[in-house]
């Protein structure tokens, strides 16, 4: 059964998720996303879900203020520490579990196909070493419908801007899939896979549709593109 066919309404949905917070990565509906889960107590989240909806919260944590007189520090708005209560960021997206492989070094290698945004209510702290939600869905019920608002999306717009921006960065793509690819697969794949930072990531996330998600991709690679005059090798930070 497809991911589309399994989740039709809101109420296909649970009410409280086990939520795997992440810096700097988002999922969007029907995009996948790939995760090598090694450590004890998301091994033990992951191995639950399997035995259960397969379901798992993808959420970004909110950044943690520094003192002024404070260096900066890459882990600190990084993923929850053990024992820890970071606040985790408004919104994020739920995925289901739809390959997984076993490895002999005790990894967990693990690919989630987006389904719906959500809101995150509040957190259930009994029970599990790993971190829970009570989550609401009502805000993204178009979620479940699929390619709702690609005919708005200026297609050759975006390939064009993408095709330039790979091209300074001295990157290759597979033209033949891009071509094949539904709208809402290539924005939402390019708003997953993009190598912007966190604040970046949560507005392609928090987007209100597929054009302005769209909008937003082809504003922050022109923005690239000029920053550092279209010069192969630039990096985003």
């Amino acid at each position: 059964m497809k991911i589309t066919e399994r989740y039709k309404t809101l109420s296909d949905m649970p009410a409280v998720l086990p939520v795997f917070p992440l810096r700097g990565c988002i999922l969007l509906p029907r995009a996948a996303l790939p995760l090598n889960i090694f450590e004890p107590r998301y091994l033990a989240m992951f191995e639950a879900a399997l035995s259960s909806h397969r379901l798992v919260a993808i959420v970004q944590p909110q950044r943690i203020p520094m003192a002024a007189n404070d260096a900066p520090d890459d882990d600190a708005d990084g993923e929850s520490p053990p024992g820890s209560d970071v606040a985790l960021r408004a919104t994020g997206c739920v995925g289901r579990i739809t390959a997984f492989q076993e490895l002999d070094d005790n990894r967990l290698i693990v690919s989630l196909t987006g389904v719906t945004r959500c809101d995150m209510l509040d957190e259930v702290t009994k029970g599990t070493a790993y971190r829970r939600y009570r989550v609401s869905f009502d805000r993204f019920e178009q979620d479940l419908h699929p390619g709702l608002g690609e005919q708005d999306i200026p297609r050759e717009q975006l390939l064009a801007t993408l095709k330039r921006f790979l091209e300074a960065r001295n990157l290759k793509a597979d033209w033949s899939s891009i071509s094949r690819s539904g709208s809402e697969t290539l924005v939402n794949s390019l708003s997953v896979m993009s190598p912007y930072g966190p604040e970046e990531k949560q507005a392609l996330l928090d987007a209100p549709s597929l054009k302005v998600r769209a909008d937003m991709l082809i504003a922050l690679a022109e923005m690239e593109l000029a920053a550092n005059g279209g010069t192969p090798g630039s990096t985003l930070q």
